[in-house]
């Protein structure tokens, strides 16, 4: 008998949408307030969306959404219908509200302080959709794909890419202000990090102990489509017998993962392990 498992409840998935909705806000602020006036530009798509917006006039907001669409069918295919969902509500967000901002005067004309402001603020924005399961920039969904080819971490791969974005802003904007992009770029990745909790690796080590373990798991299956190994493990207090789970996920599946274990079992001991590097066929098939 195939066996059901408990979806998203309701107000989850209200909370999750209000968040991206924040956080795409968030992100919206950061390009039109600071980034945008002081010819300053983030990294990824977002960066090549300033860019053209700067040479063509085309909205930013039309620029990314357009950009996205072959990373958020790529998402649905590859990591998930959430997943995908939740990234196209995000950047359709962004690409709605960031237009109804032009009327606003820019929070400030020192280039310093935009970079620095302006990171802070994109980062925490972009870090608050990816903590909700999505993702405003399709860089590292496409790093994802690449790399099941090519010897490159995601991490790799994004620095890569950005090289060639930072050096035509440069050629662009002036090379004084794809340095201001540089920093800012710098720190927003460092504030996307806090906000979601120290994701600094491409992908994560999970254990989970429960005593729902077959549940968990075969949801961690049919869900993520992930292979999980099960451990033997013994109870320090009681010395009673426990079975262990042990998977491996990318981080923008940390957000799902946590979601399928909240669901089943709220007093679950999860513990979460960067890892440098993840290797083999049964974890490259997983997402393909």
């Amino acid at each position: 008998m195939e066996k059901k498992h408990r979806s998203e409840s309701k107000l989850h998935i209200i909370y999750r949408y209000i968040m991206l909705l924040i956080g795409a806000t968030l992100a919206a602020l950061a390009i039109e307030l600071f980034l945008i006036p002081n010819s300053i530009i983030d990294g990824g798509i977002i960066g090549i969306s300033l860019l053209i917006n700067h040479l063509t006039d085309i909205s930013f907001g039309i620029l990314v959404f357009v950009f996205n669409i072959p990373f958020i069918y790529s998402g649905y295919k590859n990591i998930g219908k959430n997943f995908a969902f939740s990234s196209l509500f995000g950047i359709v967000a962004l690409a709605i509200i960031e237009p109804q901002l032009h009327h606003i005067s820019p929070f400030t004309t020192e280039p310093l302080l935009a970079t620095v402001f302006g990171g802070l603020l994109l980062g925490t924005g972009v870090g608050m959709v990816i903590r909700h399961g999505g993702a405003l920039d399709g860089t590292e969904i496409l790093g994802i794909l690449l790399t099941k080819k090519l010897p490159f971490s995601i991490g790799e791969f994004v620095m890569f890419f950005n090289v060639f974005v930072f050096g035509w802003a440069g050629f662009v904007l002036g090379w004084e202000q794809a340095m201001y992009s540089i920093i800012t770029y710098y720190i927003a990745s460092k504030m996307i990090d806090s906000v979601v909790q120290g994701l600094e690796g491409d992908t994560k080590a999970v254990i989970i102990v429960s005593d729902h373990y077959e549940e968990i798991s075969d949801a961690i299956i049919d869900r993520l489509g992930r292979t999980v190994t099960k451990l033997k493990g013994k109870g320090g207090f009681k010395d009673n017998e426990k079975e262990v789970i042990y998977v491996v996920v990318t981080r923008l599946e940390i957000s799902k993962l946590k979601t399928i274990i909240g669901e089943i079992d709220t007093n679950a001991f999860t513990t979460i392990m960067d890892t440098q590097e993840a290797h083999g066929s049964k974890f490259k098939s997983a997402i393909h």
